[in-house]
């Protein structure tokens, strides 16, 4: 790696620009065997490859950024691309203050280059006026997916055959909030999908991130998927600063940042001597169903201009709990795209052990539902 951070790889290691795998054969030989086969038992080999190439990644973000402030001046860094998809390293890279302000466009993969070149044909071949925002930015939280009207969510869970109780908005949040101060896994579809790979609060699971049993139960029970994945908490922009060692805006959920040292639990010798999973599940904090291993969280401000109802719900929560986070991830299984329509959302509803939906002003129990109807997702779609 050069100072200013560019480097070149040894292709010979690698399959990614030619064939189906990332690595190969060569690359498996520099490194003492083939990669790990998804759901075995991790071994401290696989963590250690995993933290060596996170750490060059970091070292590389950072070593670019400076490069860049030092040729251009400039003081505003906007992200894009698949990398900058690498919460861990945006969040160094905002710590360590080289630009005063950070952009990452919450859909920094291939999808967002469509958005790119959509926007740069706007404003360079239709000689329009660009307009900036006085708010946080234009995108408002990326709700730019489909919504659907009582009506149209009416008619689409009859057709599955749900059962459900229509709400106004008042009771909706009520019953969720309480739902989730009952420890419940509720599936929450409202107003549009978002733009991107993350949910924030459109197609989302939401859960109580105080739980020390949460994660370990979303993660086998819900995701269908190895029980270490973390968890993101949604947090009220108004309280972050007092739960994270941050306090500006992530709406994307494209930050990491630690947990305030007065939320953490210190763990005790025994803890502290276990290994691997062993160690991962050991409570870091008041709300470890979002705390990892090293006392981070990827964090999601929420934001009540950009999502009202999302924030109206942590709120509700909040007063009932004295917490202003809930544990947000995608409505989703592993292996499948994340829910759309009403439809995908009782499918999902049904074939998980979700305990209860929210769709729109319609909130339906598990329980109540015929049980003929419940499917098997956990084994209907393919290993990440």
């Amino acid at each position: 790696m050069a100072e200013d951070g560019s480097f070149q790889l040894d292709m010979s290691y690698f399959d990614y620009a030619t064939g189906l795998t990332m690595t190969n054969k060569k690359f498996d030989d520099l490194f003492g065997g083939p990669p790990r086969t998804s759901e075995t038992e991790l071994t401290q080999r696989e963590m250690d490859l995993a933290a060596s190439v996170q750490k060059v990644t970091e070292d590389i973000v950072i070593e670019i950024a400076r490069g860049i402030a030092q040729e251009t001046g400039e003081k505003n860094l906007c992200l894009a691309g698949g990398v900058a998809l690498n919460c861990v390293a945006n969040g160094i890279l905002l710590r360590e203050n080289i630009f005063e302000n950070i952009w990452i466009q919450p859909a920094a993969g291939d999808a967002g280059g469509a958005l790119g070149a959509a926007l740069a044909v706007w404003y360079q071949d239709h000689a329009t006026e660009r307009k900036l925002s006085n708010d946080r930015d234009a995108m408002r939280g990326a709700y730019l997916g489909p919504e659907f009207k009582d009506t149209e969510i009416e008619n689409e869970l009859l057709a599955c055959g749900a059962k459900f109780h229509k709400m106004d908005d008042d009771g909706l949040i009520e019953s969720v909030a309480s739902a989730l101060a009952d420890e419940k896994a509720i599936g929450w579809m409202q107003g549009r999908m978002e733009f991107g790979p993350r949910a924030l609060g459109g197609r989302s699971i939401i859960a109580d991130p105080r739980s020390p049993v949460m994660q370990k139960q979303l993660n086998l029970k819900v995701k269908y998927r190895e029980s270490f994945r973390p968890f993101a908490p949604s947090v009220l922009r108004e309280h972050v600063g007092e739960w994270f060692e941050h306090d500006s805006d992530s709406p994307y959920m494209l930050l990491v940042a630690d947990v305030q040292e007065s939320k953490r639990r210190k763990m005790t010798a025994e803890e502290d001597a276990l290994f691997g999973i062993e160690k991962l599940n050991v409570p870091r904090s008041s709300v470890p169903a979002i705390t990892h291993v090293d006392y981070s969280a990827r964090i999601q401000t929420v934001h009540e201009d950009t999502n009202p109802r999302y924030h109206a719900v942590i709120s509700k929560f909040y007063d009932k709990t004295g917490c202003p986070l809930v544990v947000n991830t995608s409505f989703n299984v592993r292996g499948e795209p994340i829910i759309c329509t009403p439809t995908d959302a009782f499918k999902c509803f049904m074939g998980t052990e979700l305990d209860v939906l929210a769709v729109g002003n319609y909130f339906l129990v598990k329980d109540e539902q015929d049980p003929a109807l419940k499917e098997n997702y956990e084994e209907r779609y393919e290993l990440d």
